[in-house]
């Protein structure tokens, strides 16, 4: 993967095509077709172009983050209004800075790979070689499609689809509904699966590039949240029969950097010190270190854990503890034994775990973390699907299709690596369980969880606290007739003269 960054300034100096003044869904990121798409060199160019917005901090650093930490496995960990009025679903906040950003930075992954669609089948390379950049282009228009689908479409409206061959002059209006981008993502991610290598046949170079399998992961999370349960077991069973994954034998394990590329591997930031400069991946892991880190190093401080998520681990889970630091907690950081602490002006008394790993050794920078504290990234690649959720997602469509029990093997598997005793005729709930303690602060998105099970309303209700019982966050009015789909950014609206309308309600 360490070829990808070497490519980004070399992409960003091709002539770029300007955001379109009428409707900004054809945004910056288009080598000028007069004097590129000629070569083997300029196909694998614009291939790692399409990942240029993966190291930014709105998009995997902490802006959809904001969209995460609504749930109530978390806080906005010290005083940020904007944060607030997110979490508090409170208008106030369109037009802000936060998540502005989300929609444009993944509509120019969008124009990359649809110019790597239109252009690449013309050049004279190996046809290996071009196919896998083909399928990476569907791969990463689908993963971005499916977003911002799940963020901004409802029955209501889904979010503009801009094709291969669409014409940059003609704005693009919004889907009718998001079944329609579902359905029109599914195609990408079809198109990508039958283009791309397993992630075995992969060199090591090209580690963090698209694959087979990640592509059917992705179908199947498509297909849960459309609620076609038929195909989402499908193409979880595709992933879990491959060959290619299985979960690594110890939980805490999966968040080692020498694990990056491990068996339980589907998707993720990649995160690397040959990066440089900003390089280095998502900088998510500064983002949720507690604030200045105990004046060793500049952590954040922000989405911090809530005695609720805590609690809802089962006696025993060595999730919890892997997953969550609470006072009084050992833990090793730049190569010393401390004792967790929380800062003094931190909402609340938790911090995740996770992502820590890179700060235990001594000395760990540079080579474990960016000596910029600014950019607090590290070599810990950030995932954003592994095959503990492609478990939960089969286990997810077989209740529903066939009941209590229908999902006992994949959650036992969970259970088993946790520490926990196997169970049988295991629920929705236990589900909902299982996935919440799973992928506690990782970018699942509980939050988006919680919307599309019908909870969000009951759980927001709920006042937030930490582990001394003190309330923290109070109860929050959830409308699910508005507040299912997060607010259009304003600079969207604006842009399209009209044609972009506001989700109801916002």
């Amino acid at each position: 993967m360490i070829s990808r960054f070497k490519y980004f300034i070399l992409a960003a100096t091709l002539g770029l095509t300007a955001c379109s003044k009428q409707l900004d869904i054809i945004p910056e990121g288009a080598p000028s077709a007069q004097n590129f798409w000629k070569t083997k060199e300029d196909a694998v160019k614009a291939q790692a172009g399409m990942y240029a917005n993966y190291n930014a901090e709105e998009f995997y650093g902490r802006g959809m983050f904001w969209f995460i930490n609504a749930s109530d496995d978390m806080v906005t960990g010290r005083n940020k209004p904007e944060g607030d009025n997110i979490k508090d679903f409170n208008r106030n906040y369109i037009g802000g800075g936060y998540t502005e950003t989300q929609w444009s930075l993944r509509y120019a992954i969008i124009k990359r790979a649809n110019d790597i669609i239109i252009n690449v089948p013309n050049i004279t390379m190996d046809e290996n070689l071009k196919k896998a950049i083909i399928g990476d282009a569907y791969f990463n228009a689908g993963l971005v499609y499916f977003q911002l689908a799940a963020n901004y479409g409802n029955s209501k409206a889904g979010v503009p689809i801009v094709k291969p061959d669409a014409d940059p002059a003609i704005p693009v209006p919004r889907a009718a509904n998001v079944n329609e981008n579902y359905d029109y993502i599914i195609d990408l991610f079809l198109k990508a699966a039958d283009q791309l290598p397993v992630f075995t046949q992969m060199a090591a170079a090209d580690y963090g590039k698209a694959h087979k399998t990640a592509a059917w992961a992705y179908l199947s999370k498509v297909y849960l949240y459309k609620k076609d349960y038929a195909n989402a077991a499908k193409y979880a069973d595709m992933v879990i029969t491959s060959g290619q994954h299985k979960l690594v034998d110890n939980f805490a394990d999966v968040f080692k950097a020498a694990n990056n590329w491990s068996k339980e591997y589907i998707w993720s930031v990649v995160c690397t010190p040959s990066g440089g400069g900003t390089g280095w991946g998502s900088k998510l892991p500064g983002v949720m270190l507690t604030n200045k880190a105990w004046g060793i190093y500049n952590g954040w401080g922000y989405y911090l854990p809530t005695k609720e998520l805590y609690d809802s681990f089962e006696t025993g889970d060595l999730r919890r503890e892997a997953s969550i630091l609470k006072t009084g907690d050992k833990f090793m950081f730049f190569g010393a034994e401390r004792t967790f602490t929380k800062d003094a002006g931190a909402t609340s008394d938790y911090q995740f775990k996770k992502y820590m790993e890179p700060f235990s050794y001594a000395n760990p920078i540079p080579n474990h973390v960016n000596p910029n504290g600014d950019n607090g990234t590290t070599d810990l690649n950030v995932p954003l699907m592994r095959f503990a959720e492609v478990l939960l997602i089969k286990a997810e469509a077989a209740i529903n299709i066939s009941g209590a029990g229908a999902g006992d093997t994949e959650l036992n598997m969970i259970r088993k690596r946790a520490n926990l005793e196997p169970k049988t005729g295991m629920t929705i709930t236990d589900l909902k369980r299982e996935r919440r303690n799973e992928l506690a602060g990782e970018w699942a998105d509980r939050h988006r969880d919680l919307v599309r099970w019908g909870d969000a309303e009951a759980v927001y209700k709920l006042p937030l606290h930490d582990s001394g019982g003190n309330v923290i966050w109070k109860s929050r009015a959830f409308n699910p007739q508005v507040h299912d789909v997060w607010a259009v950014p304003q600079r969207e609206i604006d842009n399209s003269g009209g044609l972009i309308k506001q989700n109801p309600g916002w």
